[in-house]
């Protein structure tokens, strides 16, 4: 596999466009270069990262649309996720806006997001917490979807309710399209951006993944 040279300006133009215009045919005219600017350029950085962090899954292009009202064939997106379970560990996407990074965890299921939840409740010592404050500061934002009141079986003035409210978490930052994404250096950028997901990462992964 050729070496990682950054992700070429075209991308995110590309993706722009295929959400204006979501159709196999105009897929079809951009295919060629998407496979050398999108993800031939994704296939490289992971391949890169692979040593350290393992290896990855590269999310397809093509949406399943069997049970959704959106019948756009293609995501507007792509992503790529490294850990041992669906939805568990690192992940870094390319869309319209840019770049993205990220790590944590979202849910596939009730009993992995209760499997969670048993694991804030047990965190006496307030692990996640301080790892998710410090990912907070450094700039990362929360996300996944959150319950508005307590989950049933915990009480409200529990010291984690706040985390133990979300079915799932993931520390997540859009870096745009700064000059250096269409470098070498991108590596770097985002090697270091999973360092520091790496506590996150592992915490999820050590108390949530199937036995």
């Amino acid at each position: 596999m050729a070496d990682f040279m950054g992700f070429p300006d075209w991308g995110p133009r590309f993706y722009a466009e295929l959400e204006q215009h979501n159709t196999r045919d105009f897929w079809a005219a951009h295919k060629d270069r998407w496979e050398r600017d999108v993800r031939d350029p994704m296939r490289a950085l992971l391949a890169a990262l692979e040593p350290e962090f393992g290896p990855a899954v590269i999310f397809r292009p093509y949406r399943d649309v069997r049970f959704s009202a959106d019948k756009s064939p293609y995501k507007t997106h792509q992503g790529a996720i490294v850990g041992p379970a669906p939805g568990l560990g690192y992940y870094v996407a390319l869309d319209a806006d840019g770049l993205t990074v990220g790590g944590g965890f979202r849910t596939h299921s009730p009993a992995q997001t209760d499997q969670y939840r048993r694991a804030v409740d047990a965190d006496d010592d307030g692990e996640l917490p301080r790892i998710v404050g410090t990912l907070v500061d450094q700039g990362f934002a929360l996300e996944g979807a959150t319950l508005k009141t307590r989950p049933r079986g915990y009480p409200a003035d529990h010291p984690r309710i706040e985390l133990l409210r979300r079915k799932e978490l993931m520390a997540v930052t859009n870096v745009g399209t700064p000059p250096w994404l269409a470098t070498p250096a991108a590596l770097d950028h985002v090697r270091g951006m999973w360092r520091q997901l790496r506590p996150l990462a592992e915490w999820i992964v050590a108390r949530c993944a199937p036995a």
